[in-house]
């Protein structure tokens, strides 16, 4: 039977309380700092975000605030709703402080490539949402104003759209960890996954009529991506599966007592 790390002694209440109080604070301390740090261009920030849908603007039009306090506040909550999305390093690092030493070797050395293979995931899919299906979306919308509408948005309401289909996106892009764990875990077999294919695609779609606009561009470009990194996190599931079924068959097989019996004495 594994054995724990020395270090990993069992810790009474208190302590785990406070240990967690103190990672609860380094998290807000590193959100706050990041805050900070990027309030002085949270103008030029939120210019950024909002490039996707300026470029298919009709010529004159500009984006409008309808809020008294909007021109302050929606890029305040923009540039907060940054720093937090570039402090999720920090506090993946710091949750995984708190629950590693409740952990096994062979669970470590597989937890730490999913931690970071989940943040470069999300990254990405947020990434995707800005560069490849935002321009397409806008520009969807864009041809279809009626004629004699003024295409502005409201600064506000587009913030609010924006992050979510980030969330959205980055969320998405998650699958394949999900994936990988319920096959790691043993909720689910390969096989299973495999025959459960076409309910997956279906979910897939619905999932992205759910939380993108109702185009069908947008949920198509949702739920394509989720369903080829269902697919690879299916395959990395099953190789890495079977690598610990045959370790596990080498391992029982040097264990096997034929092979730690003398030769019979010949008479």
């Amino acid at each position: 039977m594994s054995q724990r790390p020395d270090s990993d002694q069992e810790m009474p209440l208190v302590s785990h309380l406070t240990e967690l109080r103190t990672r609860l604070l380094r998290i807000v301390g590193a959100v706050l700092l990041l805050f900070a740090g990027l309030f002085y261009f949270s103008q030029d920030i939120y210019a950024l975000v909002a490039a996707p849908l300026r470029a298919y603007l009709p010529e004159g039009a500009t984006m409008i605030a309808t809020g008294v306090a909007s021109p302050f506040l929606t890029p305040f909550k923009l540039t907060l709703m940054v720093a937090l999305f570039l402090a999720i390093p920090i506090i993946l690092h710091q949750i995984w402080g708190f629950i590693a030493p409740g952990l096994y070797k062979h669970e470590k050395r597989i937890a730490i490539p999913l931690l970071i293979s989940s943040i470069l995931l999300f990254y990405a899919g947020m990434a995707f949402a800005y560069f490849v299906v935002f321009p397409i979306m806008f520009g969807f919308f864009a041809s279809v104003t009626p004629e004699g509408v003024a295409m502005m948005t409201d600064i506000g309401q587009y913030l609010d759209f924006v992050l979510t289909l980030f969330f959205a996106f980055g969320v998405a892009f998650e699958i394949p960890i999900a994936t990988f764990l319920l096959i790691w875990i043993g909720v689910v077999d390969v096989a299973t996954l495999r025959k459960s294919r076409p309910y997956v695609v279906v979910g897939c779609f619905v999932v992205g009529m759910v939380l993108t606009p109702p185009d069908v561009f947008s949920q198509t470009l949702l739920a394509v991506p989720m369903w080829l990194l269902f697919e690879a996190g299916l395959l990395c599931g099953s190789l890495v599966k079977r690598r610990a079924e045959q370790d596990t068959a080498a391992a029982a097989e040097s264990d096997s007592p034929s092979n730690d019996q003398p030769p019979a004495a010949q008479p």
